[in-house]
């Protein structure tokens, strides 16, 4: 008989930890947490995909912040706009609809340009904002 109150006992506890778990899950998976990209290429259809993965996430309630750091500054420069013209549109459309876009500073000087240079709406990055944004609570992360 004891051996058969044991077993129940830890089928109990089998099933309270699942459920325990699976109620984690559900607080880990917010509907609306925060969509951080890292876009660091400036290939067309991979910057292509990046920039519309977090202009549609944005739509649906995610907070979205797009760092351009590496070869990506091209992207967010006014010398870009004839090559990136597509790219740089979308940047500017998911500006004007709350996205923050930081552009890595030390990225933009290896690059040859400076804070004149970014196409408005874009943001110099610093520890503070872009740690603010990648660091925020829920903050989900992509790079391309």
């Amino acid at each position: 008989m004891l051996c058969g109150e044991v077993m129940f006992l830890k089928s109990i506890k089998s099933i309270f930890f699942a459920v325990l778990a699976a109620l984690s899950l559900a607080v880990i998976a917010g509907a609306n947490d925060p969509l951080f990209i890292n876009l660091s290429t400036d290939e067309l259809h991979r910057s292509t995909m990046a920039i519309n993965f977090g202009k549609h996430h944005s739509a649906n309630g995610h907070p979205l912040t797009i760092f351009l750091n590496d070869k990506a500054v091209m992207l967010g420069v006014k010398a870009g706009t004839t090559k990136f013209s597509d790219q740089q549109q979308a940047l500017s459309e998911v500006i004007t609809s709350g996205a923050l876009v930081i552009m890595c500073p030390i990225c933009l000087k290896q690059a040859g340009y400076a804070e004149a240079d970014l196409l408005p709406g874009i943001k110099i990055g610093g520890p503070k904002m872009t740690g603010d944004a990648l660091f925020k609570d829920g903050t989900k992360t992509m790079s391309w």
